[in-house]
């Protein structure tokens, strides 16, 4: 084979000032917003402010509502995802569809939604409250149904893809020595696939714990009930801008945490 003359390989390794300033100015619209965060934060009364009762409260809040949500999602999607990506049926591409739609629905929407279906006048709301005295609109509960909600995409889409991934002659071999269905995927579909689940996890994980407006619309913004982290941030931006700062500083490193702890999956390039 012949070899590239230099002079084409200067002129492919050379980068076209055209789209240097583009690029530039992309990382400086992304970054700069952040950067004023910590440039306008009160490190003075940082300590303070983050043991302020009220902040206590929406963190710890937020943290158990974005976890059960993540386990609510990890009963229901995982399954999902498997049957998306391992069994073939009619109209498979419409559910794959409809699976992505809360990833572009607007929160507020979504959160109407969950409203007519889940309130007490709901579609099931009614019937859940009359029969068996389960209320989620307004609640503690409701605030993990809409994080769990607009969080499962997130979820189903890693895990599927995850699978589609995987090497089926595991599974294949498993079955030939007489694995049933459910074994093999408890037994060998699971382990296979579990660094997709565990991402998949994580960014659900994350999505909720920053969920505002289908929170807000089907849960209301109740301090102590329903009143999350970002709820919180919305509201003390009325009053005390200084501390609806301290309040996203404590979101941002959840989510600067979050990418450290995928950047071999997510972030890193070859």
């Amino acid at each position: 084979m012949g070899t590239t003359p230099p002079r084409f390989r200067r002129r492919v390794g050379r980068t076209p000032a055209v789209l240097v300033l583009p690029a530039v100015l992309a990382l400086a619209f992304l970054v700069l917003p952040l950067a004023g965060l910590l440039v306008r934060a009160p490190w003075a009364t940082l300590p303070q402010r983050l043991t302020d009762p009220q902040v206590l409260t929406a963190l710890r809040l937020s943290l158990e509502t974005a976890t059960l949500a993540t386990v609510l999602c990890l009963l229901l999607g995982v399954p999902l995802a498997w049957l998306l990506a391992r069994v073939e049926f009619p109209g498979r591409r419409l559910v794959r569809a409809l699976v992505t739609v809360p990833l572009v629905l607007p929160p507020v929407v979504g959160g109407l939604a969950l409203l007519l279906v889940f309130g007490r006048r709901g579609l099931l709301g009614q019937w859940l409250d009359q029969t068996f005295g389960l209320t989620f609109a307004f609640t503690t509960k409701g605030v993990v149904l809409a994080e769990a909600f607009v969080a499962m995409p997130f979820l189903v889409i890693a895990v599927e893809g995850a699978l589609r991934g995987a090497d089926t002659r595991y599974e294949e071999a498993a079955a030939t020595l007489g694995a049933g269905r459910w074994t093999t995927f408890r037994r060998v579909t699971l382990p296979l696939v579990a660094p997709g689940i565990a991402a998949g996890a994580v960014l659900c994980w994350a999505r909720a714990l920053g969920e505002f407006g289908a929170t807000i619309t089907f849960a209301g913004n109740f301090p102590g009930r329903t009143q999350t982290m970002p709820l919180a941030v919305y509201l003390t931006l009325e009053q005390d801008l200084e501390g609806a700062i301290v309040l996203s500083l404590i979101l941002l490193l959840v989510s600067v945490v979050i990418l450290a702890a995928l950047r071999d999956r997510w972030i890193s390039a070859p």
